[in-house]
């Protein structure tokens, strides 16, 4: 079996079973969607912390402390220790999972201003029964799985979550087959990039991929701007950006009538897909 192969079923695993213990709750899929994601998020951040903090260990010599500026230099998000999802899935039984889970988002967003605002704390609307079944089933991911696999999985909930909120669903994903074609058609290989209609960051991703696919660097080689009007679909995607080991300047605007950019002339590519299906515009 290729690693692809072993991917897609990792992925249809875990949807399936988060999907089954969302049927089980009171909550709809627009409720589940931000906290699932959320966790995957935390699960990428402690895994790549992990990675960097051996790393580090092994080259530091001395009697010098490794300290957040190391780990961001690294291009890496400072995670602390009762942030870390080993230490979510190491609580006692019967602890307080929810009121943990949003004291460890707060903490990452402390240390990683540039998540501020982003990461969800509405994690005290679960039952601790179900975080606990979501803790293992996302803490189940292989901690030496490959390449931007964590963006992946990331993307086929996105898109499952989509799917299964119809049209509301299509505001903040557009397939990845359409986006792909987009980029492969404009091929931004070097500059800054705006999506004025970002959503959930789908296009700032694949132009990565491609800059990565002609053997560049895309945290280097690219810089992204964005623009989203709903200020939900932000979170979505600088999580998105993040998981992917990316960054981006994304402004919540409406497009129709604002440039915060002040983009003429600005931007090397412009890529969006835009919503075509939106009334009452002056």
């Amino acid at each position: 079996m290729t690693e692809t192969e072993r991917l897609r079923k990792l992925e249809d695993r875990l949807w399936k079973a988060a999907d089954q213990l969302r049927a089980n709750s009171s909550l709809a899929a627009s409720q589940y969607s931000i906290p699932v994601l959320g966790l995957i998020f935390l699960r990428y951040a402690d895994v790549r912390f992990t990675q960097v903090e051996k790393e580090l260990a092994e080259r530091t010599t001395g009697r010098r402390e490794i300290g957040k500026a190391d780990y961001q230099a690294r291009g890496v998000m400072y995670v602390p220790e009762t942030a870390r999802y080993s230490y979510m899935k190491g609580l006692p039984e019967g602890a307080d999972l929810g009121a943990a889970l949003n004291r460890a988002m707060e903490t990452i967003e402390t240390e990683n201003p540039d998540l501020k605002g982003v990461l969800p704390r509405d994690y005290a609307r679960f039952d601790n029964a179900v975080l606990a079944e979501l803790l293992r089933l996302i803490g189940s991911i292989p901690d030496d799985i490959e390449g931007d696999a964590f963006g992946k999985i990331y993307e086929y909930f996105l898109y499952n979550f989509a799917f299964s909120e119809g049209q509301r669903g299509g505001e903040f994903f557009t397939p990845t087959s359409i986006v792909k074609l987009i980029v492969d058609i404009i091929q931004p290989f070097k500059g800054r990039i705006l999506d004025p209609a970002c959503g959930s960051g789908g296009m700032f991703v694949q132009s990565a991929r491609f800059v990565e696919e002609h053997q560049k660097n895309p945290t280097s080689d690219i810089s992204i701007f964005g623009q989203e009007r709903v200020e939900e679909t932000i979170r979505l995607a600088k999580m998105n950006l993040a998981v992917h080991g990316l960054g981006g300047e994304i402004v919540q605007s409406n497009t129709y009538y604002e440039d915060p950019h002040d983009s003429v002339g600005r931007f090397d590519f412009v890529i969006a897909n835009p919503p075509f299906n939106v009334n009452a515009i002056d």
